[in-house]
Parts: structure tokens; C-alpha cells; sequence
């Protein structure tokens, strides 16, 4: 283990994907003994465990789904599709991995049982899953936004005899095979998009238990083009600049679909429904902003739907009405023209909800479905699960999950007070899964890497959010996104998926405002932030001998 002279860390991190990557990665270069840790049994977070067939990265694609900081790494590394696919994406961290000897300081197979913050010496103890004690200065979260599945509390699902999975926790050691086989798969997220037109090619049977209708656009995914491959390596510090004041490497429409005419409208939603990806939510400006621009690219989408299916009460049950882009976006490859297919049903389970899971199907309230595989496509406690699920204890033992019953409690995001030396990345009240994941994981990284080291130029021990700022900042998240459309849905940027949480919007929708905020903040000496110094006992050579072992 990496640990300073005495033993202790300076930073222990939770989580080696590509948030935790990065932070090992810098706070290495500034000189720290660092460790990171991870349940999992390789690097890669999300991209680890989501191995389903068809799990492809959505937005933004190839090239731009990458770290950004070494423009070396961006010549060297070669993306082959627009949307590359779960094996190349691991492939590509894998390498990363490689590339900067990140491995010698993560040790995985690894869950982090219990963190708590002990006053007297103004260290962090965690308890691991492998019996050991480690102690830090520091704790950073880097659990990720999608890192906690979510099962929900079926009646019965422990007594199903057939095969179940969840798309979060696919098998590692297995191919699935659906070959003749009666499947039922309840949820229709991103995961469940990607992977029912898979399951319909060859299972006898597939029966898709629907909550909510998805607004699906056509991934048209297809080999990168040499154009594009060549426009980022020869332009990325330029391309990376942009994306930094404005969240996304390439330029944003600025034309209003309000002001265009119906056939110039139709024109350019037709082109990019051909073009694939997101182009069809990024064509003009106001869509997330003007309920009339909105309505007016949802119809669109809707009248797509009922031209792919060729059933007009199945085209019916897969019409989503509520405001478009405002749940996370999806994309699709052949997921409407699968209902079309003679081994494909949808059950809504809004009009018949699920009673019970049985040794051999699902009982709803209109009928029952005999099964020999059922998969949970049924998502994540997006955003705060993976860091309530560890629960830890800050000051005088009090727990996060209870300072967080009632809704998260933060400052900048990055930080909650009563938590010193703590931070989280992609938490909570940042920019998170509305701002490129790799750069945002980049510039807080940076940031934290930033005031660790203006508390030891300081000679402090401990760092704390001031509890004062934490309401301001907290109204000021809730006012962004109550100027946009994406809180007038029920959506899992709210909680809304996850029966009894706080419903809340969690993202922070300016992100370029955020970093230049978050900037500022730490041009400031840190303003909202305290610096105190600990009385830390002198650790006994038997504790760091122990320790190092």
C-alpha cells in the first residue's frame, strides 16, 4: 500500500472509474500517497459492470467520450464508431490504466464496509471488505452517478426458479443466452432500450414490462469518420477550451424551432433523425427551454413511432406525452421495429401493475406471464445511491444518509458540512451526467487536487464546508433547472424512480457557470470553506508496520 511514513494516507479514494482514475492520477502527480478502491474486480466503474449485450456510450460519442488532459493519449488512442461499445470503452480505460501505472495504487476486489471521521485526530477510518483498517487525511467519493443498482422490493422475486439479472450487475464469467427461451424484462431505460431488440432476435418469447414510454432516437451507429478522427487530434486544445466554457466540444445550435417555419422545421428534424445520435435534441436551441419549441420536436418523435410500428394500440402504449429530453434521452437501434415482431408483447404495468413475482413468472393485476429468464432493467438510485449506501459517519457520528433525509445538503456540490476532508466528484448538485463526464471528472479533480493543496501550504489539517452556504447553494441548483424543462418531469434527476426519496433535482445545468463558479471559488482562497488544524497523535511504529503490510 502507498502510504506516507507514518502509515496513513494522504487521500483514500472510493471508486476506479473514470472519476477515481483522474483523481489518482493528479493527486499522484502533486506528491501524495493516494489509494483507491473498488468492489469490482477490474478498473472501469460503470463500464465494468454494464455488460450487457448492446451497452454503448450515448452522449457525447466518439471522439469526445475521453479524458482530455493529455493530448498524447488523444493522438495515440484510435476510436472506431460514433458510439463505441461497452467492450472498447473498458478497452480504452483498461489502457488509460496502463498508460499512467494508475494500477499500483488501486486495489480492487475491494468494498469500503464503513468510513467514519475521527475528531480527536482529524483522520478518516475505513473498514474493507478484505478485514483491514486504513486511515487517511483525505476521502473523496468517486462512486459515480449510476453505481447503485436498483432492485425494487418484488413480492416473490427470491422464489423465481428460473435465471435473473439485473443490467447494472451482468454476468462477468458468461455469455447469457436467450435462445429459445421465454424472457420477461421489466423496464424500459436506457439499458432495457439497448438490450430488448438483442433478446427478440432469439428468445421464443419476450415480454416487456413497460412503466413509462421513452422518448428513443436512432443511435445510427457507424465507423467514425476519418474527418472526425483527424478534426479532433490536430484541433483538441482548441476543441478542449470549448467544451470547457461551453460543455461541448463542437458548436451549439443557436437558431429557434419557434421561429422557423414548419417546412424548415421538418426539414432539419428530418435530417437529423437520419444523422443518428443526439442531433435531433441539439438542432435548435430552445428545446429545452420554450415548452412550444418542446412540444414541437416531441410530436415529431411521436409520429416516427407510429410510422415503426405497424400495431396502432402497441404504436399507443410506446407514445411518451410528457416533456421531451426532460428523462434522460435515449438512444436506440431497432428498439421500436422489435415490437413488431410476432415473440414481442408490452404489458403496461402503470394499467396492470406487477403483483407478485412466482416461482415460474409475473403476476400482474390483468393476467400472469410464465418466464424462464427475467432481467431487471430497472436502473439506478441514481446520483446519491452509491454514496448513502456507504453511509459515512462525519462529525459526533452522524450519518450522511440522515443529514440527507430530507434532501442533499451541499456546497458546491463538492463538499457537506460536518463531513471535513471529505469531497465528492459527480455528486450531487454538480454538472455530473449534463456535462462531458471525462472533463467534469477533470476540472473537480483539478479543483480537489486545488485546495488539498492550499490547506498543506497553509499547514491545515482539516477542511470543512461552512453549513451557511450550503442553503444558497442549494436554492441556487433548484433555480437553474427550474428556468429549464428538465424539472418538469418526473425523471431519476429528481429521485423520482426510487420509492420514498426526496424528490429533488440533483444536476447542476450550467455546467460551464459551475466551473466557472467553482473557479472563482478557489481564486478566493477558498470562500465558504474552513481550514483548522488538527491535533493528530504521534502513530506508534507497530500501527504503520501493521499498516504496511
Amino acid at each position: 500500500m502507498n502510504t506516507s511514513s507514518n502509515g496513513i494516507l494522504d487521500v483514500a479514494i472510493i471508486g476506479a472509474g473514470l472519476t477515481g482514475m483522474y483523481a489518482l492520477h493528479k493527486l499522484r502527480e502533486e506528491g501524495h500517497a493516494v489509494r483507491v478502491f473498488d468492489r469490482a474486480d477490474g478498473v472501469g466503474g460503470t463500464w465494468w459492470w454494464n455488460r450487457y449485450p448492446g451497452a454503448r456510450v450515448d452522449s457525447p460519442g466518439a471522439p469526445f467520450y475521453c479524458y482530455t488532459f493529455s493530448e498524447d493519449l488523444v493522438a495515440e488512442w484510435e476510436w472506431l464508431e460514433t458510439q463505441p461499445d461497452q467492450p472498447a470503452i473498458l478497452s480504452y480505460l483498461n489502457h488509460v490504466a496502463d498508460r499512467f501505472d494508475l494500477r499500483r495504487d488501486i486495489q480492487l476486489a475491494t468494498s469500503i464496509t464503513d468510513a467514519a471521521y475521527e475528531e480527536d485526530s482529524g483522520l478518516w477510518v475505513l473498514a474493507t471488505s478484505k478485514g483491514e483498517e486504513v486511515r487517511a487525511r483525505y476521502l473523496i467519493s468517486a462512486v459515480g452517478t449510476l453505481s447503485d443498482a436498483y432492485k425494487p422490493a418484488f413480492d416473490g422475486l427470491a422464489s423465481f426458479r428460473g435465471e435473473v439479472y439485473h443490467t447494472g450487475h451482468w454476468p462477468q464469467d458468461h455469455d447469457v443466452d436467450f435462445t429459445g427461451k421465454r424472457v420477461g424484462i421489466i423496464g424500459t431505460g436506457s439499458s432495457g432500450v439497448q438490450l430488448i431488440p438483442i433478446i427478440a432476435e432469439s428468445a421464443a418469447a419476450l415480454t416487456v414490462f413497460q412503466r413509462t414510454p421513452q422518448y428513443v432516437l436512432p443511435a445510427r451507429n457507424r465507423p467514425l469518420a476519418e474527418e472526425l478522427k483527424t478534426l479532433a487530434k490536430e484541433n483538441w486544445p482548441e476543441l478542449r477550451e470549448r467544451a470547457v466554457a461551453t460543455g461541448r466540444p463542437l458548436p451549439k445550435a443557436q437558431e429557434l424551432a419557434v421561429e422557423a417555419s414548419q417546412e424548415e422545421r421538418n426539414a432539419v428534424y428530418e435530417q437529423a433523425w437520419l444523422t443518428g445520435g443526439m442531433s435531433l435534441r441539439d438542432c435548435y436551441g430552445d428545446h429545452m427551454s420554450d415548452p412550444e419549441a418542446n412540444e414541437l420536436v416531441a410530436e415529431f418523435v411521436r409520429k416516427k413511432i407510429r410510422e415503426a410500428i405497424t400495431d396502432p394500440d402497441v404504436a399507443e402504449q410506446l407514445l411518451p406525452y410528457y416533456i421531451f429530453g426532460a428523462k434522460r434521452l435515449i438512444l436506440g437501434t431497432g428498439y421500436y421495429e422489435a415490437f413488431n415482431r410476432d415473440n414481442v408483447s408490452i404489458v403496461d404495468v402503470k394499467k396492470a401493475p406487477i403483483v407478485c413475482i412466482t416461482d415460474s413468472g409475473v403476476e400482474t393485476s390483468d393476467g400472469f406471464y410464465e418466464l424462464d429468464v427475467l432481467i431487471l432493467a430497472t436502473g439506478y438510485d441514481a446520483i446519491t445511491g452509491g454514496l448513502t449506501s456507504l453511509n459515512p459517519r462525519g462529525r459526533d457520528g452522524v450519518r450522511l444518509r440522515d443529514v440527507w433525509s430530507k434532501g442533499v445538503q451541499s456546497y458546491l456540490g463538492l463538499a457537506v458540512s460536518g463531513f471535513p476532508n471529505m469531497f465528492i466528484m459527480h455528486g450531487p448538485q454538480t454538472p455530473a451526467v449534463k456535462y462531458p463526464m471525462h472533463l467534469g471528472a477533470e476540472l473537480q479533480g483539478d479543483w480537489i487536487a486545488g485546495i488539498i493543496r492550499h490547506a498543506k501550504n497553509g499547514g491545515f489539517d482539516t477542511v470543512e464546508a461552512q453549513a451557511a452556504m450550503q442553503p444558497a447553494w442549494g436554492k441556487e441548483v433548484a433555480a437553474i433547472a427550474d428556468r429549464s424543462l428538465y424539472s418538469k418531469a418526473e425523471s431519476w434527476y429528481m429521485g423520482s424512480n426510487i420509492p420514498g426519496k426526496p424528490r429533488q433535482f440533483m444536476v447542476h445545468l450550467d455546467g460551464p457557470g459551475y466551473h466557472r463558479r467553482i473557479h472563482e471559488v478557489a481564486e478566493s482562497g477558498y470562500e465558504g470553506f474552513e481550514f483548522s488544524k488538527a491535533d493528530v497523535a504521534a502513530e506508534s511504529d507497530a500501527y504503520a508496520a501493521a499498516v504496511l503490510s
